[in-house]
């Protein structure tokens, strides 16, 4: 929502809402800019400015990891550095991720060998990322972290909570009900005009940003969900029949749907894991709220909200009580395993796990031991026939 325009396939709150309460950070960022970044989101949201007015910020989401960034010191910011350079401004991290995996690993390897020990090869994003960090600040990736995790209210998961005082509302719903809703905000925005917005955008930009033609799916806007499923069907548009532009176009609008729906599912996951089972102090407590009947809102979302912010404004104990998650078994999110059945790094204990009863697993698993078996019998019965014979000397 930060990037200008494109307020359909973004999701933007509307203009009626917005001129009911004063938002922030939207509609202020290029399209076309491809290398902003979370780093520059938390710096411009300027959460001490709001307290010093004597008001109260409601981050509101949207997306976890930007929400995480405000409240928690998680994020290592490498650009000033990175300015002081002379010449045009480059991303030093979109050049990086130019390279191929098994490289970036290599060099990974070399300078920060306990990033790397952390990293799959394949996961080039975070592997030019950890480069970058290094190469910009001359200190390892790994160091930085192990620093912000030491510092008081740190922990496992990243430094410490910025903002004491606050907490988290999760709205969540039952599942059925959320991918029924889900998919009816896409109709509705394809009803709304989705498609000629991003026909609009497509030929504004279509001679200035090389993404469209590269299919660059992971810088910018373009990581918006909505590009890359409607790509097949914007650039084959008027080039074939009106047969294939329909079924294109559906195919589209289903694929929305399903990455829509997917998309919420990893945001409760991290809510779950980043949110309610964040290990170490300084965690701000979770109140749930369930909005599975949009009719029960005044009931279920809306008294229980303000009767836990009032709360907090007037230091006391809410009513209601925090949600709470029992600990599971500790597991390493970043523990290399190689398996050398499958020829495979896995990274991660509860991917390992997975892997260990895979199809493709148990299928080598089981082909290895009928060929030990069968090699087994062989010796056997090759020891049977050398002490029988008359001359063992002599070759079988």
């Amino acid at each position: 929502q930060v990037y200008k325009g494109l307020d359909i396939i973004t999701n933007k709150v509307s203009p009626q809402e917005q001129r009911l309460c004063r938002h922030h950070m939207i509609s202020f960022v290029d399209p076309l800019v491809s290398n902003y970044t979370v780093v520059d989101f938390r710096d411009k949201a300027h959460i001490e400015d709001i307290f010093a007015r004597d008001k109260i910020p409601i981050v509101v989401g949207g997306t976890n990891y930007y929400i995480e960034s405000l409240l928690w010191k998680v994020l290592i910011n490498t650009k000033e550095k990175a300015t002081t350079a002379p010449g045009p401004g480059r991303d030093r991290k979109v050049e990086l991720e130019q390279l191929d995996g098994v490289e970036l690993h290599r060099r990974l390897s070399q300078v920060d060998p306990e990033m790397a020990a952390r990293l799959h090869p394949h996961d080039r994003r975070k592997l030019a990322r950890s480069l970058q960090v290094f190469e910009e600040t001359g200190i390892p990736h790994s160091e930085i972290l192990h620093q912000q995790q030491a510092e008081e209210g740190g922990g496992p998961l990243g430094g410490p909570l910025k903002y004491p005082h606050c907490c988290i509302l999760w709205l969540h719903a039952e599942q059925a009900a959320l991918d029924r809703r889900l998919e009816r905000r896409v109709d509705e925005m394809v009803a709304a005009g989705l498609l000629r917005e991003l026909q609009d955008f497509r030929g504004k930009g279509l001679d200035l940003c090389p993404m469209f033609f590269r299919q660059d799916y992971q810088h910018g806007i373009f990581q918006s969900i909505g590009f890359k499923e409607f790509h097949e069907y914007l650039v084959t548009e008027g080039n074939c029949s009106p047969e294939t532009s329909a079924l294109l176009l559906q195919k589209g609008i289903q694929a929305l749907k399903q990455v829509t729906k997917r998309y919420a599912r990893r945001q409760n996951k991290w809510v779950r894991n980043r949110f309610l089972k964040r290990p170490g102090p300084n965690v701000p407590p979770v109140y749930g709220l369930e909005v599975s009947d949009p009719s029960r809102w005044e009931e279920d979302v809306l008294k229980p909200a303000l009767e836990i912010v009032e709360s907090f404004i007037q230091g006391r104990e809410p009513p209601a009580q925090p949600v709470r998650m029992e600990q599971e078994p500790e597991e390493d999110k970043r523990r290399p395993h190689l398996c050398e059945l499958c020829s495979r790094l896995i990274i991660g204990d509860r991917e390992w796990a997975a892997h260990t009863r895979s199809r493709s697993h148990l299928h080598h698993l089981k082909k290895r031991r009928k060929l030990e078996a069968t090699s087994l019998a062989a010796e056997t019965q090759g020891e049977e026939v050398e002490t029988s014979g008359e001359d063992s000397s002599l070759p079988l």
